[in-house]
């Protein structure tokens, strides 16, 4: 196919049937085109720019019919069979058409350093056969006459009047202002302050695809944002409802250095304001100074310096060879008022690819030159360098050459890279870019085997990312909500207002806020200027809303409310009050959470309903509390008692009320108990607050009383007792009281569930009141042969989870003292060690009780053994374990902890006299030898049985007896002590039929026990008036049928024994 050229016209035939229209922008110099086109048989009008042609393009359409009119540009063609009118950018215009009328649009920009040769070819050289109209501003009047001699030249003055209005902060812009800015950042930053401040603004770069721009511009022109974020890209016959331009920037990149912008440019873009009759208005805004008086003159009065010279290059070039080529391109014009045109990116593109020697290889003859020449015409839309797109044209004519045509999977291969609409707004853009340049390949009539293909995928890729491109920028700088509304309120509308069924607050259809219980959360968005008239138009529905909701409320069941953990109600899910502290932890304050638009009978109503269902919540969850207050069938002690376990909110420490639960009589323990109290050995406590709804309950309410809902640990304890632990770490960050609300009690390091910690009181009892009775009987597992102490079994550690050192810090926590003994036993016997202590003994040491930690264990929250409260509360004084001393009598003092925390079970109290033996230096030998006699016989039978030969190992045990009280002088204490120790004075054997804090505990006589009466036996020391171990005296016979009798018998036995 030849390539279309135009041959020069000589100076005096350039004027004919031309007519220049020349005047400021706003005096319908396209429409008079448009219009002189459509009264010709055929025209062709060339454009500046793709956007305004493709505007051009629908208006013809609309007007002829598109069968009639054909689009061409760089990356777009539409051309029916046999089409009457060409609209074109003046690149793209066909020079081989022979029309009636040719219009050429903006030949001001025959000036310009990039494009302006082009312009000045069309200027020149092309022609209607019966008209032909150059449309521009008035700066190039001068050298157009100059050039066009006899030139018809007609003026049109504006439409409307431009006025200047000095500067203005960007918020405070009137509605349908346009802000022009020179870079994209500049844009972006721009718009973003409009969107958070005004609702949003649409944004125009010279990078956007044309279906990008014409999304922006439409949510410009309907009214979706007042404002326009562009670059100087408007300025070129955008045809916008624009009333103000404001100018961000004065200085331009114009691809070669930053410079001023001129008179002439800044008259052009503030041209765009007030078209047709509507007056518009310039300024400038941001940190752009006012302009001088004298510039505004001229923009204002539209009179700005001629053009000097129009740019140009030779359009006659000789394609013979390459070197022709360059210097067909080097010539300079000959004519006055032109100049030749700057190195432009399809020279360096050519220059580039002549030094590659195989694309210089190639390039032999006209046909080869001409098609290196039209690629390297393609556009650098890409911008990267000019090597690279160099390398890109390098790949395109060595396919043309080799192939006749680009290859179909290479050239697909490209468009892939392309076609993918992820990515933010730049990501988009340079995507965009890419697909520009294969979109211009594709339109290439000869390059592709089926160009028409290539040209619909190009053209879907394009439209796919400019769709996404409009969607982003939309995102990032238009608020759809605030728009809207500003429309409807500009149009003076009533606004329409709902309410859904989730709490949205819609007003128009766009959420404004949501409707949480009784009060309304506005969208932070949605308080812009306008943002009273919002919300006055949302007013309305939710009064509607929020009465109807009230009545609701008041009719609700029970179940239809919840008690969250930060102590708010919520109301089918929406949070409609919060409990504050009140004078009484069981009667908290219900504080509504509801605004202005709740008042009145409504308010009373929620107000009245939640009053009663937090009353009915304590009552039902707390009942045993709440009878407890009200006392109903206490009287006397008993009630006494009732109130200070209602303040301890369901636990009394037992040592605490020591002296007041020992004045119980039955009636009042009955009354109590009848009430759901539970009286432990270390507690007095309701199980029934135990259970996880009322623990949780209770350490709300109390921290409400006594801290804040944010204190350490509220989070936490009461889900671990809801959970089942039995005993966790204490943490020293949280309130000890706490522990105590939700059922704990602190041990040490550990806090235990005060249930479980009755329980395990419960194990020990028994088998500290084990006595040596009958030596058919074997110890329970757990007790020790001697009795009055024990070892701990499996089911103790299986009751709470642990053992050993965690383990031993509870029992020391709770007055327990260890004694470690080092035993003798068969090899083969290790398991009975520690279950049965009963071979010989080495020594006995004894420790004061300590804190420690016990690991936690998982047990159901709510069991409670009923049987041993009684034992604990009844059992009578000689075996007791539950009652402490002190609910017996007077002889604990509060200032000893460890008679306090003593366990309620037989202890054995050592005379002052005796404890300070230890400090003399002398060892604690009776109760080794003690034991070691009474073991003897298990001993000697176990060495029969094995016939003597059994191998024997050494092993520590532990044994683990009730904590000893003071031991110094006080009072009637030591006189009931001292009448104790009368009292067993003479007790020779095991023990007497009546214990008690003063009781001793004798071994079996022997011969390894004579001469021994420093201290008692049984591994505490006794006191006994200076009389051996061995003498036994007494005032009458012993009863043949008493238990004494049968073990003198036993002890006889084995003397017997001993002496064979």
């Amino acid at each position: 196919m030849p390539r279309p050229q135009t041959m020069p016209l000589p100076p005096s035939a350039r004027s004919r049937t031309v007519t220049a229209v020349l005047g400021p922008t706003n005096t319908g110099k396209t429409h008079l085109a448009i219009e002189r086109m459509l009264a010709q048989p055929s025209g062709l009008i060339g454009l500046p720019l793709r956007l305004l042609a493709r505007e051009v393009y629908n208006r013809v359409a609309d007007r002829a019919g598109p069968d009639a009119v054909a689009l061409i540009t760089g990356e777009e063609k539409i051309v029916p069979k046999n089409p009457r009118f060409w609209v074109s950018t003046v690149e793209a215009m066909p020079l081989d058409l022979k029309t009636d009328f040719v219009a050429i649009d903006e030949v001001q920009l025959a000036g310009n350093l990039d494009r302006g040769h082009v312009f000045t070819d069309r200027i020149l050289n092309v022609r209607g056969q019966s008209e032909t109209l150059l449309l521009g501003a008035a700066t190039a009047r001068p050298l157009l006459e100059k050039l066009l001699p006899g030139l018809n030249v007609v003026t049109r003055p504006r439409m409307s009047v431009l006025e200047y209005a000095g500067s203005k902060k960007v918020s405070r812009l009137p509605a349908r202002s346009a802000i022009v800015a020179f870079s994209s950042d500049e844009v972006y930053s721009i718009a973003e302050l409009i969107r958070r401040q005004r609702g949003g603004a649409a944004v125009v770069l010279g990078s956007l695809s044309p279906r990008t721009r014409n999304a922006q511009v439409e949510l410009f022109q309907n009214g979706d944002v007042d404002h326009l974020v562009a670059t100087d890209a408007i300025g070129m016959g955008l045809n916008l409802d624009v009333h103000h331009i404001a100018f961000a920037g004065n200085r331009k990149y114009d691809g070669y250095q930053y410079r001023q912008l001129t008179a002439s440019e800044m008259g052009q873009i503030a041209g765009r304001a007030g078209r047709h009759t509507k007056d518009g208005t310039f300024g400038v805004t941001g940190r752009v100074d006012p302009l001088d008086d004298h510039l505004v003159e001229q923009i204002e009065s539209h009179h700005f310096d001629s053009l000097k010279v129009l740019q140009w290059r030779n359009s006659a070039l000789d394609f013979s060879s390459a070197n022709a080529l360059r210097s067909s391109l080097d010539m300079v014009p000959r004519e006055e008022g032109l100049a030749r045109a700057p190195i432009g990116d399809d020279i360096t593109a050519l220059e580039h690819l002549l030094r590659d020697p195989a694309i210089s290889g190639m390039a032999k003859g006209q046909k080869a030159v001409e098609l290196l020449w039209d690629v390297c015409q393609v556009p650098d839309y890409r911008k990267i360098a000019p090597a690279n797109h160099a390398e890109l044209l390098n790949t395109i004519y060595t396919h043309l050459m080799q192939d006749n045509a680009i290859a179909d999977d290479w050239f697909s291969r490209q468009l892939a890279f392309a076609d993918r609409t992820d990515g933010d707004i730049d990501t988009l853009a340079n995507r965009i870019a890419h697909i520009r340049t294969w979109t211009y390949v594709a339109n290439r009539p000869d390059w592709l085997a089926d160009p028409a293909h290539w040209q619909g995928e190009t053209r879907d890729i394009e439209d796919k990312l400019s769709d996404a491109l409009h969607e982003r920028l939309t995102q990032r700088f238009v608020d759809r909500r605030t728009s809207v509304l500003m429309r409807r309120l500009r149009e003076n509308a009533m606004l329409e207002a709902e309410i859904t069924s989730s709490g949205d607050v819609l007003v128009e259809g766009q959420h404004i806020g949501n409707l949480l219980g009784f009060r309304f959360a506005p969208d932070a968005a949605a308080e812009g200027p306008d943002g009273k008239t919002v919300r006055a138009a949302a007013q309305k529905a939710l009064t509607t809303e929020i009465e109807s909701r009230a009545d609701k409320l008041g009719k609700s069941e029970n179940s239809d409310f919840v008690l969250t953990s930060e102590a708010v109600i919520r109301w089918r899910g929406e949070p409609v009050a919060k409990l504050v502290a009140g004078e009484d932890v069981l009667a908290p304050v219900v504080l509504l959470l509801a605004d202005e638009h709740l008042s009145g009978p409504a308010r009373d109503n929620v107000q009245a309903r939640l009053d009663l269902w937090v009353k009915a919540q304590i009552d039902t969850l707390l009942k045993p509390l709440v009878d407890l207050k009200a006392g109903e069938g206490l009287e006397g002690l008993a009630r006494g008692i009732a109130f200070r376990i209602v303040e301890g909110l369901g636990i009394l420490e037992r040592q605490e009320a020591a002296d007041e639960i020992r004045q119980l009589d039955q009636d009042m323990r009955a009354s109590l108990r009848k009430h759901g109290i539970r009286f432990g050995a270390y507690t007095v406590f309701v199980p029934a607050l135990l259970k996880p709804a009322p623990s949780q309950l209770l350490a709300q309410l109390w921290a409400l009383k006594h801290g804040s809902l944010d204190m350490n640990g509220m989070a936490e304890l009461p889900q671990l007792s809801a959970s089942g632990r039995t005993s966790i770490p204490v943490d020293e960050t949280i309130d000890k009281a706490l522990y105590k609300v939700v059922g704990f009690r602190v041990c040490g390091p550990r806090a235990v569930r005060v249930d479980f910690l009755e329980r395990l009181a419960d194990l020990i009892r028994p088998l500290i009141a084990w006595k040596p009775l009958d030596a058919e009987v074997s110890p329970p597992e757990g007790a020790v042969a001697t009795g009055g102490g024990f070892t701990v079994p499996v089911a103790m550690t299986s009751l709470l989870g642990c053992a050993g050192e965690d383990f031993a810090a509870v029992l020391k926590s709770l007055g327990y003292r260890s004694e470690t003994k080092e035993v003798q036993r068969p090899a083969a016997a290790k398991p009975a060690a520690e279950a049965a202590p009963e071979t010989q003994s080495t020594e006995t040491q004894s420790t004061e009780p300590q804190a420690a930690e016990t690991p936690a264990a998982e047990t159901p929250a709510d069991e409670a053994d009923k049987p041993a409260e009684t034992a604990a509360d009844e059992a009578p004084a000689v075996n007791a374990a539950a009652e402490p001393a002190s609910a017996e009598s007077t002889e604990a003092p509060a200032e000893e902890p460890a008679a306090d925390a003593a366990p309620a079970s037989e202890t054995v109290e050592a005379p002052a006299g005796d404890a300070e033996a230890p400090a003399e230096g002398e060892t604690a030998e009776a109760p080794a030898d003690t034991t070691a006699v009474e073991a003897a016989p298990e001993a000697k039978a176990d060495g029969e049985a094995a016939e003597g030969a059994a191998e024997l190992e050494t092993v520590t045990i532990e044994i683990w007896r009730p904590g000893r009280h003071d031991r110094r002088p006080r009072g009637r204490q030591d006189q009931r002590r001292g009448g104790d120790n009368r009292r067993s004075q003479g007790q020779g054997q095991g023990h007497g039929p009546k214990g008690g804090q003063g009781e001793k505990r004798h071994g079996k006589g022997g011969p390894k026990g004579e001469g021994r009466g420093r201290g008692g036996h049984g591994g505490q020391k006794g006191f006994d008036g200076g009389n051996r171990r061995d003498k036994a005296p007494r005032d009458k016979p012993i009863d043949p049928n008493s238990p004494f009798a049968a073990l003198m018998a036993l002890k006889a036995n084995m003397d017997s024994k001993d002496k064979k």
